[in-house]
């Protein structure tokens, strides 16, 4: 009989030990339970987690009198504990959007993803941190204030999602759902050593989630490994009568067969083109280690057999993003639409949120989003601008048409994870933090975060981005780089 190692567990070592009964869903629960006191509320205090749901051995052990009564999973994910992001309403726990201002806020209903969770046999273990309102690149909250990175705690671990990113790092749960704007599922989990991914906006459902930008908001797995994150893409991709958005489903036929795809997957299968607009100047010192790394990562892929493109360009690349940048110019509408269908909710719009001084005060983009308009289509460049994403996709699927590619790559962030020092003294603020998770994002693309390895002690991510609805691609491909390169670095806490 084979024993199960806790560490760095995958929802697949998981089942096999349930079913040959050497572990429990309780023990493993409690495993991560007894992990996160020690480590986020004491020790090195991650802060990545802000509310563990107070019924999760509860519902752990239920699980386990299903499977023993009836011999079969409730399931593909039964029995697995999950960490969500702050971002997703959860009937009877507490979801704060990250903002002290809901601190006792308790949903009546669950967001659509977290049902499909529960119906797929999984149970939220815990919620994690987020900045307030997923309004910025790095962890600052009202609420739990500076989320550290495990592999190094006096640096950022990533927003918004920087409570599961460092939570899934530090083995607090087993696997993980971000939300993912402008890069906040990617980015966190480069900083992380971990697997992010972006699926096209409308694969998954977004009802019950607060939003930023309605129609860049996606949430999406983190996971340490590629085929955990198929498992939970084939859980919760699909239609969603709440989510008028999820009409995307019907443009895939990969829904549901995520994780079956990955048989057979081979990186020699695929044409990669190295975006070289995307990498910062070599001359930067916060840029030249993240550059050698992801360097040596294309070097390593061509000297596997994978057909390499490289010095691509998408020319005058940064009129491209500040041209589809709409956070400031959207943000605010869509946040009062959420908190005005709430009639339960603490305050009904951003303003008083901003007014009352009801977010953490590193996060710089409030200010912005403050500034902006309360209908985006009454300022002359609105529309403009919308249209400048759809652009922006053609002439980057054009590139990669023009070139024979089938993804580019390219650093998921320019620099390496940020002190907490650099953040205060302001070197970067929200809206010149130098993360190239805009490109996908702003053009509407699916787009993957891989581990490419370490920069010293610190976790570099290379980027994939894919032509629309490629997220089974992107998988593919991530699954053999997982299988052929070291296994993953876990952080010593």
């Amino acid at each position: 009989m084979s024993s199960f190692t806790f560490m760095e567990a995958t929802v697949q070592s998981f089942h096999e030990a349930l079913k040959a009964k050497t572990v429990t869903g309780a023990e493993l629960a409690s495993w991560y339970l007894e992990r996160i006191e020690a480590l986020n509320n004491q020790g090195p205090r991650i802060q990545a987690i802000v509310t563990v749901n107070p019924r999760a051995l509860e519902e752990a052990q239920a699980l386990d009198a299903y499977f023993e009564e009836t011999g079969e999973l409730k399931g593909p994910l039964h029995g697995v504990p999950v960490l969500v992001k702050d971002q997703a309403e959860t009937a009877g726990i507490r979801t704060t959007f990250g903002s002290i201002a809901f601190a006792e806020y308790v949903p009546e209903q669950d967001a659509s993803l977290v049902r499909r969770l529960k119906e797929a046999g999984a149970f939220v273990l815990a919620k994690t941190s987020m900045c307030d309102f997923a309004a910025g690149w790095f962890s600052f909250s009202s609420v739990t204030d500076h989320t550290k990175n495990p592999y190094d705690p006096d640096r950022e671990a990533g927003g918004s999602s920087a409570g599961t990113s460092a939570g899934i790092a530090a083995n607090f749960g087993l696997i993980g759902i971000g939300e993912d704007t402008g890069g906040s599922i990617r980015l966190p989990s480069s900083f992380n050593h971990l697997y992010g991914l972006r699926p096209t906006t409308g694969l998954i459902s977004r009802n019950g989630f607060s939003p930023l930008v309605h129609f860049q908001d996606t949430a999406g797995p983190i996971t340490r490994t590629v085929r955990d994150a198929a498992k939970l893409m084939d859980v919760l991709a699909g239609f969603d009568r709440d989510d008028a958005f999820t009409t995307a489903a019907a443009y895939t036929s990969d829904a549901g067969r995520y994780e079956s795809s990955l048989e057979g997957a081979g990186m020699r299968q695929y044409r990669v083109g190295v975006l070289a607009s995307a990498f910062g100047p070599d001359h930067d010192p916060d840029c030249a280690p993240v550059n050698e790394r992801i360097r040596a990562v294309v070097a390593w892929l061509k000297a596997q057999g994978v057909a390499v493109a490289e010095g691509l360009e998408i020319p005058d690349l940064s009129d491209w993003i500040k041209d589809t940048s709409l956070y400031t110019m959207q943000s605010k509408k869509d946040i009062n639409r959420f908190l005005s269908n709430r009639p339960n909710a603490p305050v009904q719009s951003f303003k008083e949120i901003y007014d009352g001084q009801l977010f953490h005060p590193m996060n710089d983009l409030f200010h912005d989003i403050d500034g902006g308009p309360e209908d985006p289509a009454s300022d002359e460049h609105y529309y403009r601008m919308r249209v400048r994403q759809e652009e922006f996709r053609r002439a980057i699927v054009h590139l990669m048409l023009d070139n024979e590619v089938d993804f580019l790559l390219y650093p998921t962030v320019q620099v390496l994870p940020p002190t907490r020092e650099e953040l205060y003294t302001r070197k970067w603020t929200c809206l010149t933090f130098p993360t190239n998770t805009v490109i996908a994002s702003q053009s509407g693309l699916p787009a993957m975060s891989v581990p490419a390895g370490f920069a010293g002690h610190l976790p570099v991510g290379f980027e994939l981005v894919g032509k629309p609805f490629a997220e089974a691609e992107l998988l593919r491909f991530a699954y053999d780089y997982e299988r052929q390169q070291p296994p993953r670095k876990e952080p010593v806490l």
